[in-house]
C-alpha cells in the first residue's frame, strides 16, 4: 500500500467527519480495495472506527474484515447475532473463516456453523481440525483436481465449466482414484499445448506435497526457498487435502515479524495502537511488574555493597556504564540467535561453534572498550585503580553477556519457552547483576586491601 496515499485518506476521513459529511466518507471507503479500508478502520480510534464499520456496504464489510487484525475484529463483532455473522462471512475462503471462527466465543461458532451448509460446514470443519499453527489450519480446501489419463481438450472443457477458477490458482492438482496426490500440471501448458496431450504426458511429478502437520513457520521457509506461489497438502497416506497459498505466507510472515518485535517488549502481535486505556493498562501492567521484580534483583546486589559506594562515590556515577554495555553486548547476540532459530539456521551440530565464536566476540570487544573507557576512568577521577577495576568488569560484564545472549534462546526453547518474549527481560537481569557484582566486588576487594 502507498503511504503517501494512505495518509492522505485518513487526512480527508478524519476531516469528513469532523464535519460530519459521512455521504463522502462511505463512498470513499467502498471506493478502496479492502486491506486499505481495513488499514483505514485500524488506524482510527474506536468512536471512529465504530463509525467507519457502519458505512461500509455489507459486500465491502466481508473484503475488510478478513484483513483486520484478530482484536479489531473481535471489537467490531462482538454485538453481531450469528445470523449477521453467517451473512457476512459467507464469501470468505475457508482457511480466513476457520481463522475467524477460532477467534470467537464457542456457542457463536456452533451456531454459525450450523447456518453453513452442508458442503461448507464439512469443508470447515475438515479444517478446524487441524491446530491453528500447522500445514492444515493454513490450507484452503477449495482446489481443482484432475486425472493423469484425461487429456488436455477434456480438461479446458471441465474449467468453462466451472467458470471460474479459485484466485492465485497457478497449477491444478493431479490425483489418483484413491485422491492421492500425483503431481502438477500448470495451467500455461493446459492452453498451449496440443489439446491431444494427456495430463501425464505434461505434469510434473517432482513437486513435493506438505504434510498435514507440518508448522507453519516451516511452510513459510519452504515457500520462500522454492518461491512457490501454491503448494498441495497432503495427509499421511497421501491424500490430498488442500492446498496453500502465498497470500496465507505472507500473513504467516508478517504474524511471525509482528511477534518477534512485539514480544521484546511484552506485548502481543496483534496489539491495538488505539484500543482503550484501560485494556492497554491491564496488559502492559504485567510486563511492567516483571521488569520491576528484575530491577529489584539488581538493586539488592547493590545493597550488598553500600558501605564500599559511600567511601568511593565515583563507584555510583561509573557504575551504570558497565551494566548498559553488557545490555547492549548481549542484546545484540540475543537478536542474531533468535533470527537465526527462526531461519531454521541453528543445530545441535553449530551451536557450539556459535557460541564460541560470540564468545569471542565479546571478549575482543571487551578488551577494546575496557581500554577506552579505563583509561578515560583514571583521567576523570585521577584514580589508575578505578580505571582497572572499571575494565576488568567491563570484560567480564561483555563475556558473560555474550554467552548469555547466545545459550538464553537454546535453553528456553528447549523448555518451550518463547525466547522472542522472554530473553531480553532475562538477559538483562543477567548483565545488571554480573554487572554490577563484578564492578562493586572488585572495587569492594582492592580498595579494602588499600586500607588495610
Amino acid at each position: 500500500m502507498d503511504t503517501q496515499r494512505h495518509k492522505q485518506n485518513l487526512k480527508t476521513v478524519n476531516l469528513a467527519l469532523a464535519e460530519g459529511t459521512f455521504s463522502q466518507v462511505r463512498l470513499l471507503l467502498n471506493s478502496l480495495p479492502g486491506a486499505e479500508a481495513a488499514h483505514l478502520l485500524e488506524s482510527s480510534p474506536p468512536r471512529e472506527r465504530e463509525i467507519l464499520w457502519k458505512l461500509l456496504n455489507p459486500e465491502q464489510e466481508s473484503e475488510v474484515l478478513q484483513y483486520l487484525g484478530e482484536e479489531v475484529r473481535l471489537e467490531l463483532l462482538r454485538d453481531r447475532s450469528p445470523q449477521e455473522l453467517i451473512t457476512l462471512v459467507a464469501d470468505l475462503d475457508t482457511d480466513d473463516l476457520a481463522d475467524l471462527l477460532q477467534e470467537l466465543p464457542e456457542h457463536v461458532t456452533e451456531q454459525v456453523l450450523a447456518g453453513l451448509d452442508q458442503q461448507n460446514r464439512e469443508r470447515l470443519a475438515r479444517v478446524m481440525s487441524y491446530p491453528e499453527d500447522t500445514a492444515g489450519g493454513l490450507m484452503n480446501t477449495d482446489v481443482i483436481t484432475v486425472r493423469p489419463d484425461i487429456t488436455f481438450s477434456v480438461v479446458q472443457r471441465y474449467l468453462r465449466r466451472l467458470g471460474e477458477i479459485p484466485s492465485t490458482t497457478d497449477n491444478l492438482l493431479v490425483v489418483n482414484r484413491k485422491n492421492q496426490f500425483v503431481g502438477v500440471l500448470p495451467l500455461t501448458r493446459v492452453l498451449i499445448s496440443d489439446p491431444g496431450t494427456t495430463v501425464r504426458e505434461a505434469m510434473d511429478t517432482d513437486v513435493t506435497a506438505i504434510p498435514v502437520d507440518q508448522d507453519e513457520h516451516e511452510v513459510a521457509k519452504l515457500f520462500e526457498r522454492l518461491d512457490l506461489i501454491t503448494a498441495p497438502v497432503v495427509d499421511e497416506e497421501g491424500v490430498l487435502v488442500g492446498r496453500i497459498t502465498i497470500d496465507d505466507v505472507v500473513d504467516v510472515i508478517r504474524e511471525e515479524a509482528d511477534h518477534s518485535l512485539m514480544s521484546m517488549a511484552g506485548l502481543g502481535e496483534d496489539e491495538d495502537t488505539f484500543g482503550s486505556v484501560w485494556q492497554t493498562v491491564r496488559r502492559r501492567a504485567l510486563w511492567l511488574g516483571i521488569n520491576l521484580v528484575t530491577a529489584l534483583a539488581a538493586s539488592a546486589v547493590i545493597s550488598l555493597f553500600e558501605d564500599t559506594l559511600e567511601r568511593v562515590v565515583a563507584l555510583a556515577v561509573l557504575m551504570p556504564i558497565v551494566a548498559s554495555m553488557g545490555g547492549i553486548a548481549g542484546s545484540q547476540t540475543l537478536t542474531l540467535v533468535i533470527r537465526a532459530m527462526a531461519l531454521g539456521q541453528v543445530q545441535e551440530g553449530n551451536s557450539r561453534y556459535l557460541l564460541t565464536k560470540e564468545l569471542a566476540v565479546g571478549s575482543l570487544n571487551g578488551l577494546f572498550w575496557a581500554l577506552v573507557i579505563g583509561a578515560t576512568a583514571a583521567l576523570w577521577f585521577d584514580d589508575v585503580m578505578l580505571g582497572g577495576i572499571l575494565a576488568c568488569a567491563m570484560v567480564i560484564n561483555l563475556v558473560i553477556a555474550a554467552g548469555a545472549g547466545a545459550l538464553l534462546p537454546m535453553i528456553m526453547k528447549r523448555f518451550g519457552i518463547d525466547p522472542a518474549l522472554a530473553g531480553s527481560v532475562v538477559l538483562t537481569t543477567i548483565t545488571d547483576v554480573v554487572g554490577f557484582f563484578a564492578f562493586l566486588g572488585l572495587a569492594t576487594l582492592l580498595y579494602t586491601q588499600v586500607a588495610v
